[in-house]
């Protein structure tokens, strides 16, 4: 197993997965050469294009790559294409239209980095306002990151902060104040400003220090700086309003080699990095915003230099696997020089079911979004680039959807593998466990707070997160080593819970290894009625 894998391995269950991180691009040979003849963009290549695009998504569709596609399509400050395919869920007959509200996950990055550019624009904020004097509440592990980090820092993911931090603690059910309070606890993965490590939870910070600095929630500064404005009726960050739409799209993932709807997913504790829930039609207009550099319907809605800073490169990423094209983060967005000169782009993803990709020629003034409600799959990307060469050469030379499909099976199949392999079936002679009661008691650590484990029915649970809400059965594996399979999605997927029993023959701590990718899962017994944060 490679060591890439093994890292896969030990966060595969993060919730809002950017698809390109830097471990990712590295060491895959691109297919494509970065390097390419075309022609600029005109109408006519686009309306000639788009039946083929229409094509490759129904063939989609047809093949099951997943259930359901929306896509949009903007060129020169008009919305050229909106159109459904497929199911919103698997075996229903509900149809998938422009108006289909789908979940955006990581797509919500660079929706919110336009948000923030609002805010600055208004002069109550700046993209290098520094954290400590918008918002006192937030700290990092070490004192002058804490004093020095910027807005630019956070939307950037150079704050040190380790990408996984807080992911682990939503996944167990904390809500954003508890997550943001507890990553003072983390300790930095590189030097302050010195690597990229892309985090959800740092940039949800950065959004969340500017809205406080214009006197409103996250939710209300993004309802008012971008969705009324642009009349985006059905885009919200909160999951409650995705709730309510009759024309929404379910969460599916794969089991036994078919789409099922298998888990619902709540992003609210990170909304600015993964919450946003929207339709095609909607995010058409905000696409005419950002080709646009600020302006919408002829006048200007944001600062150009305030929005235009979202676009410049800061963090080197590396190349894109697929097209060969340089890539780096800039404020909430990818920035690829590519085939076609410079990208904009970002995509989207929750383990629990949904894949969304935005890209942007700028030079051209064409843009694309495609929606789907399946993950694993690499649909998105691949129609998105199918178009592009379309529209760019006038023909394809590969089926981009295989490609990218051929990557996603690459990233993630392995990893689950592995870990079926070596947790899935106990040793043929166990070592016996000690009596349940040996295991049983409450441990705890500052970081995830408590951990009850129990006896029930003759088998352990382990009860995790605010008011041990989230319960898992444990299931015994050798000796003091247990498992359980936390993920609804991958309910295949074992994770390790292993006791380090103390002289009195009693665990003396619990290892999480889900819990633990940043070395801050391994949680001590207490005695019930010592006080200790929940």
């Amino acid at each position: 197993m490679t060591e890439a894998a093994k890292r896969y391995a030990r966060h595969i269950r993060v919730l809002c997965l950017q698809l390109l991180v830097g471990v990712v691009l590295v060491g895959i040979e691109p297919i494509a050469s970065q390097a390419q003849s075309f022609e600029h963009a005109t109408k006519d290549k686009i309306l000639a294009a788009l039946p083929k695009l229409e094509e490759a998504a129904q063939q989609v569709i047809a093949n099951g790559g997943v259930p359901g596609i929306s896509i949009a399509v903007v060129y020169q400050d008009e919305v050229v294409y909106l159109k459904g395919f497929g199911v919103r869920e698997e075996g229903k007959s509900d149809l998938v239209d422009a108006d289909t509200v789908f979940q955006l996950a990581s797509f919500s990055k660079p929706m919110a980095s336009t948000v923030v550019a609002a805010i600055v624009s208004e002069g109550v904020a700046s993209w290098d306002s520094r954290i400590a004097d918008i918002d006192p509440s937030f700290q990092l592990y070490d004192a002058y990151p804490t004093t020095q980090v910027t807005v630019r820092d956070l939307f950037s993911h150079r704050s040190g902060l380790p990408g996984g931090a807080g992911n682990e603690l939503e996944e167990i059910g904390y809500d954003r104040e508890a997550i943001l309070q507890r990553l003072r606890q983390v300790k930095p993965e590189s030097s302050f400003r010195s690597g990229y490590s892309y985090s959800n939870f740092g940039l949800t910070a950065g959004a969340v220090a500017v809205a406080k600095a214009a006197g409103m929630s996250w939710e209300d500064a993004a309802e008012a700086k971008l969705y009324k404005p642009l009349g985006m009726s059905s885009t919200s960050s909160r999951y409650a309003d995705f709730l309510t739409r009759t024309n929404r799209a379910t969460l599916h993932a794969q089991l036994d080699g078919k789409w099922s709807a298998l888990a619902k997913r709540d992003p609210d504790a990170q909304s600015p990095a993964g919450g946003v829930s929207s339709n095609a039609r909607d995010l058409a207009q905000w696409l005419r915003l950002e080709l646009g550099n600020g302006n919408y319907d002829g006048k200007p809605l944001i600062d150009a230099e305030a929005i235009s800073q979202t676009h410049l490169p800061l963090m080197a990423r590396g190349k894109n696997p697929v097209t060969g094209g340089w890539s780096f983060y800039g404020l909430g967005w990818n920035v690829e020089y590519g085939r076609y000169g410079e990208v904009w782009g970002h995509a989207g993803a929750f383990s629990t079911g949904a894949r969304t990709l935005v890209s942007l020629l700028p030079a051209e003034e064409l843009g694309i979004v495609v929606l789907s409600n399946a993950f694993p799959t690499g649909v998105p990307e691949g129609l998105a680039d199918t178009f592009f060469e379309l529209v760019m050469t006038g023909k394809t030379t590969q089926d981009w959807v295989i490609e990218w499909n051929n990557i996603y099976g690459q990233l993630f199949g392995p990893a689950i593998e592995a870990a079926i392999k070596r947790y899935g079936t106990p040793p043929a002679s166990p070592l016996p466990a000690l009596p349940l009661s040996a295991y049983a008691g409450t441990y705890f650590n500052p970081y995830i707070g408590k951990a009850v484990v129990a006896e029930k029915d003759g088998t352990l649970e382990i009860r995790l997160g605010p008011k041990g809400k989230a319960v898992f059965p444990l299931s015994h594996f050798d000796r003091d080593l247990y498992t359980y399979r936390p993920s609804a999605e991958m309910p295949t997927m074992p994770v390790a819970v292993t006791f380090e029993i103390g002289s009195d023959q009693k665990a003396a701590q619990v290892k999480i290894d889900d819990l633990n990718e940043l070395g801050l899962g391994v949680l001590t017994r207490i005695e019930t009625d010592r006080p200790a944060s929940p």
